[in-house]
């Protein structure tokens, strides 16, 4: 069995060309829908069971180097496969799934309006083999072209349709973005002057030698290259603007991955590049502030979405928490919460869509009723709502619990400020997402500040029907559907069950993060001490004994301690859960 794992881990770089492929083929069949469609969730089934069958062989021997066209490290491109950065591609194709689902059924009910158009396809799994080889780079540039082919996807994904906001969203988004990649070039061209190479396995042996000033230097840029990427404050004014004006499976797939491929950078490189460097203190800073300012915004927003966008921000502060923490335990639940965001963000994304296609808008002032006219809708969003907020003993609860755990080993006088504002962060978020639970779903429509006409309409074709079937003794129809044409609802159109049962399945995979916390925990905190270590990861690539580093200091409890064995997070970490 094993033997089978390791084979398909030394295939790993089809997790990057089969999306590629994939799209090449739905450019081709871009005129034969149906076809277009099943090539591309084909693509994604098979390309999510082969990440999978990664993760286990990380489970089992942890890391493992892929060396393309047989070129050696440090000279060639590698890959590298081990417990994080398996994780993150399972846990984002898994998501991409889902939200391909949900709009190829959009698309199919919609055709060409505001829906994906023919092109969509094979730009979504572009998209996707973009943030796949993001999460495999074995060295900075690498990196960077996975980077590059994730945002050149995206431009083409935020203005589809070509509307005006769309049109404006992108070039602030375009800017941005090229401005983060110019930074992270130069950088990686700073770098290889430095040192000769970009092989962050050689990168990782070698940028200690360097002259502290100059170490910062390049350490800050990459800081802040990856920082814009991640959204954190004060590099995130573009988010809000930006993201709620796609489409919403577009809006969602980009809530869930583009910011967490940005996080991923940042922890890649701080524990493999900058081990127990002198910026803990200012990422720590950057987290409180990230949080704060993000849940601030979004307790002030009246569109769900542009909420959703403020609290997306938000959390990304947890995670850069985590970072800053610098043990096995604060890291393995930034690997752990980072897996909950990714899945509970894009399901809320997914939910205000349903609600926009229900109730013609996702404006807290223009809702009311919809738990009378969707009890599913209300479930739905419920759900990865409390989740988000953190509500016991949901998997936000335990990820921001073993946040808390690990900077109460560390102890400093700005941890507990910064446990104080997570906390203060977390009611913020219940704040605002019982807000939108009470206003949109609770209150009745009529008493809305400006009630949306098309959601009037829908819950008084729901009463008449529901007064017919009684009378008829049939049992009562929902209106939301078929029917809604016929009650002259403009934008209460019908919803596909594949755009319901999508969203729910992703709320039922964010429920199982809770079920099954104790081994992901296990495994997140095995990735952990392995990044916190290095030699799995450095040895991987460079070969047995070119690890030549000093024991790491037991992360755990903030002093030297012996080095960490392979897969001894769970006992340093896990135990104290």
């Amino acid at each position: 069995m094993n033997e089978l794992l390791e084979l398909i881990t030394s295939v790993a770089p089809l997790a990057v060309a089969l999306p590629i492929l994939g799209a090449a083929l739905a450019f081709v069949l871009r005129r034969r829908s149906r076809a277009q469609r099943t090539i591309t969730i084909g693509t994604l089934c098979l390309t999510l069971v082969l990440e999978i069958s990664m993760m286990v062989n990380a489970w089992r021997n942890g890391a493992q180097a892929v060396f393309l066209g047989d070129w050696q490290a440090p000279w060639g491109i590698t890959m590298v496969v081990d417990e994080f950065s398996s994780l993150m591609l399972v846990v984002s194709t898994a998501v991409s799934l889902a939200v391909l689902l949900y709009a190829t059924a959009q698309g199919m009910v919609d055709g060409d309006g505001d829906g994906p158009v023919s092109i969509f396809h094979p730009t979504y799994l572009i998209l996707v083999a973009g943030v796949s080889n993001a999460f495999l780079a074995g060295d900075l540039f690498n990196l960077y072209v996975g980077f590059e082919i994730l945002l050149t996807a995206s431009y083409v994904l935020l203005t589809l349709g070509g509307t005006a906001p769309r049109i404006r969203a992108g070039i602030t988004y375009v800017v941005v973005s090229v401005v983060s990649s110019i930074l992270f070039l130069i950088a990686i061209g700073l770098i290889y002057a430095a040192t000769g190479t970009v092989n962050m396995a050689d990168l990782g042996m070698k940028l200690g030698d360097l002259e502290p000033g100059l170490r910062m230097i390049l350490h800050l840029m990459l800081l802040v290259a990856f920082g814009i990427k991640a959204a954190v404050f004060p590099l995130s004014f573009w988010l809000p603007d930006s993201y709620p004006t796609a489409p919403a499976p577009v809006t969602a797939v980009f809530a869930g991955l583009l910011t967490k491929v940005g996080v991923y950078a940042m922890v890649r490189t701080e524990t493999l590049l900058f081990p127990g460097d002198s910026l803990n203190t200012l990422l720590m800073v950057v987290a409180l502030l990230t949080m704060l300012i993000g849940i601030l915004g979004a307790v002030a927003q009246q569109e769900i979405k542009r909420m959703l966008s403020f609290t997306l921000t938000s959390h990304i502060g947890y995670m850069v928490f985590g970072l800053a923490v610098g043990n096995v335990v604060a890291l393995g639940a930034t690997v752990y919460y980072v897996a909950h965001h990714i899945i509970v963000q894009t399901s809320l994304f997914l939910v205000t869509g349903l609600i926009e296609r229900r109730a013609g808008t996702s404006n807290v002032d223009r809702l009311g009723s919809l738990a009378k006219l969707s009890p599913v809708l209300a479930v739905l969003f419920f759900v990865p709502a409390m989740n988000l907020a953190g509500i016991p003993p949901l998997s936000g609860f335990l990820g921001k619990l073993g946040l808390m755990q690990g900077g109460i080993d560390l102890g400093t006088p700005l941890v507990w400020v910064l446990l104080a504002g997570a906390v203060l962060t977390s009611l913020l978020t219940l704040l605002a997402v019982a807000r939108v639970w009470n206003r949109a779903f609770w209150r009745k429509a009529s008493d809305a500040e400006e009630p949306e006409p098309v959601l009037l309409r829908s819950l008084a074709a729901a009463e008449a029907t529901a007064e017919s079937s009684v009378d008829d003794g049939a049992a009562p129809v929902d209106p939301v559907g078929p029917t809604a044409r016929t009650a002259g609802v403009e934008r209460g159109r019908a919803v596909p069950h594949m755009m319901v049962g999508a969203t729910a399945g992703l709320v039922a995979l964010g429920v199982a993060l809770t079920v099954f916390a104790g081994p992901l925990f296990e495994f997140s905190d095995r990735a952990a001490a392995s990044m916190f270590e290095r030699k799995p990861y450095i040895e991987a690539v460079l070969g047995e004994g070119s690890y030549d580093g000093e024991a790491p200091v037991d992360v755990v409890e903030g002093n030297i301690d012996g080095e960490p064995e392979q897969g001894s997070g769970s006992e340093q970490g896990g135990g104290g859960r």
